[in-house]
C-alpha cells in the first residue's frame, strides 16, 4: 500500500516515491507526542523571536509567524485542531499548519533549526514541568505523612516493627509514617535534582553540528525558562540521560509507594486488623457481598512494575544508539509519559485516602506485646547490671523457649523461673517489661521513644514550611 495524501512531505524534495503506508503508520509519533503541542510551540514562539531578535528575520515575518502559532495554539486548547497522521509527529502538524494558515512564510521557522533539537527542547519542557509537578505532589502527599504522624502522637499510638515480617519491637505508630515522610522527602529531592540538572536548553544545537546562522541560544534559553542553553551540540540532540534520571526519581517513589500499599494491604486484613481502609478508597466483590477490596493499594503495588519497566525500556533503546539523533528515540516519550501519569494519580489518591483511615489502636497494641518483642529489652536490663550482653541475649533466648513452649508471654513466667535463669531476674523485672516502656526507652536520635519523634514531626513541619 501507498501513500496516496497530496499533502507534501516538509522534507520531501529528496524523494521520488510516496511513503508505503504501512511505514507511515509505523513512522508516525503523532498519536502520543501531539501532547507536546504548547511545548512546542512555545518552544517555536521563542525560535521565532529570536530570529528577528538577529535580524535573521524581518519584523513583519516575525509577526506573521507569531500570529499564525497563537492561532494553532488556540486551536489546539479548544480541540479544534486536525492532527493528521500523514504528518507523521507534532512538529510536522504544526509547521504545515502554520504553512496552511500564513503561507510559504511559515517555512522560514524552520531557519537554523533541526526536528532534533526541536523535539529535544520540547521533551526537556515537559520532563522538567513533570519533575516539578511530581516533587509538589511528593511534598502534599509528606505533609498528609507528617499530619497523621502528629495526630497519633497525641495518644502515642503502639504498632509492633517488624523484621522478616515477624514481629520484632514495639514502635510508635508515628515512628512507622515518619519512616515514609523521609522516604518521600528523598523521592522530592530527586526530582528537583533532576529538575536542575535537565535545565538547559538544547534549542540551536540543530541537526547535531549546530548552525552557521548568527543565532542566540542564551536568548531562547531564557525565554523558555533554562538556566542555560546545553554546551555541546551533540549532546544537546542525541543524549536522554534527563529523561532517564527522571524515570529513575519515578522508579524509586514508584517502590516506595508499593511498600507502603503492601504493609496498608496487609494491615487492612482480617488476620492483621489495624486498620480499617475508607469505603471511598476500597471496592466490593461481584460473589461475596462481605469483601472490602484494597484496590487502590494493590493497583498502586501493582503500577509500579510498569514505572520500573519504563525505565528500563528506557535504558535499553539508548544504550547501543550512536550519536546523535536516532529514530530509536522517537520511543523516549510515552514511558515518560506514563510514568508520570501513573504516580500523579497514585499520590493525590494517597494524600486523600491516608488522613480517611482509621486505626485500631487496641489491636496494634495487643499485636505489638505479642512475639516477644519485649525480649530485647530484658536482654538490655541485664547488660545494664553489668552482665555481658552476648550472656544476656543467651539468658533471654532461653526463656523465650520456655515461654514459647509453654504458651505463655514473658511477664507470665514464673518468678522462680526467672531467677533460675539469672539472679538478677524476677517476676518484677518481668512485669515492668511493657510495650510502653520499651517504645519510651528507645531515645536514641531517630528513635521511636514520643519525644524523638516528636523531633522528628517538629523537623518535618520546619523542612515542609
Amino acid at each position: 500500500m501507498t501513500n496516496t495524501t497530496q499533502d507534501k512531505k516538509l522534507w520531501g524534495g529528496r524523494f521520488a516515491e510516496a511513503t508505503d503506508g504501512l511505514v507511515e503508520l509505523f513512522n508516525a509519533s503523532v498519536a502520543f507526542d501531539q501532547r507536546l503541542a504548547e511545548q512546542d510551540i512555545r518552544g517555536s514562539l521563542a525560535h521565532v523571536a529570536m530570529l528577528g531578535q538577529t535580524g535573521i528575520l524581518t519584523p513583519d515575518e516575525v509577526a506573521q509567524i507569531e500570529e499564525g502559532l497563537q492561532g494553532i495554539l488556540a486551536d489546539i486548547r479548544a480541540g479544534r485542531f486536525d492532527w493528521r497522521l500523514d504528518r507523521e509527529d507534532v512538529h510536522m502538524n504544526v509547521e504545515a499548519a502554520l504553512r496552511d494558515r500564513i503561507g510559504p512564510v511559515a517555512g522560514k521557522l524552520h531557519t537554523a533549526r533541526s526536528r532534533n533539537d526541536q523535539v529535544a527542547v520540547d521533551f526537556r519542557l515537559f520532563t522538567k514541568e513533570a519533575a516539578l509537578d511530581l516533587a509538589a505532589k511528593v511534598r502534599a502527599l509528606r505533609a498528609v505523612l507528617v499530619a497523621e504522624a502528629e495526630k497519633h502522637l497525641q495518644d502515642e499510638v503502639i504498632l509492633p516493627g517488624y523484621t522478616h515480617l515477624q514481629v520484632a519491637q514495639p514502635i510508635l505508630l508515628s515512628h512507622w509514617l515518619m519512616a515514609y515522610a523521609a522516604m518521600l522527602e528523598r523521592d522530592e529531592g530527586r526530582f528537583r535534582d533532576a529538575a536542575e540538572r535537565m535545565d538547559e536548553s538544547p534549542l540551536g544545537s540543530s541537526a547535531l553540528a549546530g548552525t552557521p546562522w548568527p543565532i542566540d541560544r542564551f536568548a531562547t534559553a531564557a525565554a523558555l525558562g533554562f538556566a542555560r542553553p546545553t554546551a555541546n551540540s551533540l549532546d544537546g540532540v542525541g543524549s536522554r540521560d534527563f529523561a532517564l534520571e527522571f524515570l529513575s526519581a519515578c522508579a524509586i517513589l514508584a517502590a516506595h509507594l508499593s511498600r507502603l500499599s503492601e504493609e496498608l494491604i496487609l494491615y487492612s486484613t482480617f488476620e492483621f486488623g489495624f486498620l480499617t481502609l475508607p469505603d471511598s478508597h476500597t471496592t466490593g466483590s461481584s460473589i461475596m457481598p462481605q469483601k472490602k477490596n484494597p484496590d487502590v493499594a494493590e493497583l498502586a503495588r501493582g503500577k509500579a512494575g510498569r514505572v520500573f519497566g519504563n525505565l528500563m525500556g528506557l535504558l535499553t533503546v539508548v544504550k547501543g544508539t550512536p550519536l546523535a539523533y536516532n529514530k530509536d528515540l522517537q520511543e523516549d516519550k510515552e514511558g515518560v509519559f506514563d510514568s508520570y501519569d501513573t504516580l500523579s494519580i497514585v499520590l493525590r489518591l494517597y494524600a486523600d485516602m491516608l488522613p480517611k483511615t482509621v486505626w485500631h489502636a487496641d489491636v496494634t497494641k495487643l499485636a505489638a506485646a505479642r512475639g516477644f518483642s519485649t525480649a530485647t529489652d530484658l536482654a538490655d536490663f541485664l547488660a545494664r547490671s553489668g552482665v555481658p550482653f552476648r550472656e544476656a541475649h543467651e539468658v533471654v533466648g532461653r526463656l523465650v523457649g520456655l515461654a514459647s513452649r509453654t504458651g505463655r508471654q514473658l511477664w507470665e513466667l514464673e518468678d522462680a523461673e526467672l531467677r533460675a535463669a539469672h539472679p538478677l531476674l524476677s517476676a518484677q523485672v518481668a512485669r515492668a517489661l511493657t510495650v510502653e516502656e520499651s517504645v519510651k526507652s528507645r531515645r536514641s536520635y531517630g528513635g521511636t521513644a514520643p519525644e524523638r519523634v516528636r523531633e522528628q514531626v517538629a523537623a518535618a513541619k520546619a523542612a515542609l514550611s
